[in-house]
């Protein structure tokens, strides 16, 4: 079985290997470079979903993979100020779609700052803590709750969830399918 991964992001390779190599402890886990098909930082859940599934749809049609995950992290506006999203997507070869999301998170006031100048999130954080390349890292989530949650084990769980439709499929015959590409 070949699962590819749509990321070279080494945050997203970890979560993807430490949910996968458990269940499916024979199958090839291939990163691979996946368009998201959306902004560098997407804004919303619908824009940061189609980022997931984007991803996970690129990724398997490269490899021509039996399954696919895709991540996304994105931002969005509340009426408590602004906060982060993520997504994970799961697409298998025959169409099915697999989808977890989550992971919101109030934002100190100084990123939208920061955002409206135009940076993107990790390079907001970076900018604000005087870190470096914290997207490949802690990410926001990290460094904002102290280490109690980081950026790999939010997408982990993102993915356990997006795996529902695969672990009991008999409950989601009637479920989200994609065209086969």
């Amino acid at each position: 079985m070949l699962i590819a991964i749509g990321s070279l992001n080494p945050v997203k390779i970890h979560a993807a290997e430490q949910v996968l190599q458990p269940l499916f402890p024979h199958a090839e886990l291939r990163p691979v470079p996946a368009s998201s098909g959306v902004p560098e930082q997407p804004w919303g859940e619908t824009e940061t979903r189609t980022g997931a599934i984007n991803r996970a749809r690129a990724a398997r049609t490269v490899c021509q993979a039996d399954l696919a995950v895709g991540f996304e992290g994105g931002l969005i506006r509340t009426d408590l100020g602004l906060m982060t999203c993520a997504w994970c997507a799961v697409v298998a070869a025959d169409g099915r779609l697999g989808i977890g999301g989550g992971s919101h998170m109030l934002l100190p006031p100084a990123v939208e700052g920061l955002l409206a100048e135009g940076q993107e999130l990790g390079a907001a954080m970076d900018s604000l803590t005087g870190r470096h390349d914290t997207k490949h890292g802690l990410g926001a989530i990290g460094i904002l709750t102290g280490g109690l949650e980081d950026r790999s084990s939010a997408y982990a769980h993102l993915l356990r969830l997006a795996l529902a439709p695969f672990r009991s499929p008999e409950l989601f015959q009637e479920g989200p399918h994609l065209d086969r590409d």
